[in-house]
């Protein structure tokens, strides 16, 4: 499956934007999707997730109750809705896909898109 991640922009603190994660390839929907966030500098981090069917998600802490992932199985798109963004948020934002769900690490999701970056000004 190939991704492609989109949607990222400058926006200031409080903001929302939504990015998403358009696929093209094998079935979408035996896939698992995450988000991810690298910072300047930084590692990359796991940000949210959700299952193939779209019934179960799970999030990090940081972002947990201001962002929101879903995805539309017909359209092989994920979206990553996020609300009342911080300075913190600021990272390139990569979409990926995993056969399993519950995977949290980068190194355990299969495909990756190209990132796209969101700026948050304070």
């Amino acid at each position: 499956v190939q991704l492609q991640a989109s949607g990222g922009g400058l926006v200031q603190a409080g903001d929302s934007l939504r990015l998403s994660c358009a696929a093209s390839g094998r079935a979408f929907s035996r896939y698992a999707i995450g988000w991810f966030r690298q910072a300047p500098g930084k590692e990359r981090k796991f940000v949210v997730a959700i299952s193939r069917s779209g019934g179960s998600t799970y999030y990090a802490d940081s972002v947990k109750d201001r962002f929101t992932i879903s995805r539309d199985n017909a359209k092989n798109t994920a979206y990553l809705q996020m609300n009342s963004l911080k300075p913190e948020d600021t990272a390139v934002y990569y979409c990926a896909a995993d056969l399993f769900y519950g995977a949290s690490r980068a190194d355990e999701f299969d495909y990756w898109g190209q990132g796209t970056l969101v700026t948050v000004s304070s």
